[in-house]
């Protein structure tokens, strides 16, 4: 199993948490992210943020380069909402995400429901 993958899933159930960096207090996407792909996460964002490209120069500054066709343990940049972005871990059959609504880490089975901006491997 790709390592990504499996730190993902390790962290399923965990907290919701603005900010988030440590699972034993709470992550958000970026903190699970980080976690996941084993790089540091930024800081310095909101929860309402549209700005692709401010994204995007975080990924390629955390070594990550953009990809066409996503695998797993990619990351997938999407668009919840129109002034939202957020972060989810691919993994077989679905995605790996911290869920604010459900306030936990959790996986979701399938393809995207929100439109995805692009995908993020690791170099």
């Amino acid at each position: 199993m790709n390592e990504s993958v499996a730190a993902a899933r390790a962290l399923l159930g965990v907290r919701f948490r603005l900010h988030g960096r440590v699972p034993e207090r709470g992550l958000d996407c970026v903190g699970l992210a980080a976690l996941a792909m084993g790089r540091v996460a930024p800081e310095g964002y909101g929860l309402r943020s549209g700005d692709e490209r401010r994204a995007a120069d975080w990924l390629r500054a955390a070594g990550l380069r953009r990809v066409e066709e996503a695998r797993d343990g990619d990351l997938a940049l999407v668009r919840p909402g129109p002034l939202q972005l957020h972060l989810m871990i691919v993994v077989p059959g679905g995605h790996v995400h911290a869920h604010a609504g459900l306030g936990r880490v959790v996986e979701m089975p399938g393809e995207s429901p929100w439109p995805v901006l692009g995908y993020w491997r690791a170099e």
